[in-house]
């Protein structure tokens, strides 16, 4: 991970903490692992408010591009679980492909799928929303925040 850790801004966090608490529901085995995995991050995470989120950051309501080692190139939107709009590239935070981008940034790598089945996909734009200038690319040259 590019800042060694997740990186929330407060109040997602805590959202997604309280859902992941409050949800019974489990749609899968995987769905089930990838929470947990996500769970466990969240113990170690970086919280900060929303004006120190860097720049290329995945939060709620950002538009993100992951590529596949394959070629593979999907662009969505990040959200929360009761805005779920497939049709319109919009996913849930607490999905498998959500909750394993949820806090990381440009250029991170993550494995999705099911086990036996995994694809490696790698970050490579984020969009914040209502930031102005909060747009990265992996070809951007870019200055690094260090977070403390």
């Amino acid at each position: 991970m590019k800042y060694g850790t997740l990186v929330f801004e407060q109040s997602e966090f805590w959202m997604i903490q309280n859902h992941l608490e409050n949800n019974d529901i489990i749609e899968d085995y995987a769905h089930k692992n990838t929470l947990e995995i996500l769970t466990q991050n969240m113990n170690f995470a970086l919280c900060l408010s929303a004006e120190d989120i860097p720049f290329d950051i995945i939060t709620l309501n950002s538009m993100l591009k992951v590529r596949g080692e394959s070629g593979i190139c999907q662009t969505f939107q990040m959200v929360s679980p009761n805005e779920v709009d497939i049709k319109n590239n919009k996913i849930s935070v607490i999905s498998s492909l959500g909750a394993s981008v949820i806090g990381r940034a440009v250029e991170d790598k993550i494995s999705y799928g099911l086990p036996g089945d995994l694809i490696s996909l790698k970050i490579t734009k984020v969009n914040q929303p209502n930031t102005a200038n909060k747009s990265t690319t992996e070809e951007q040259k870019t200055k690094k925040e260090k977070i403390y």
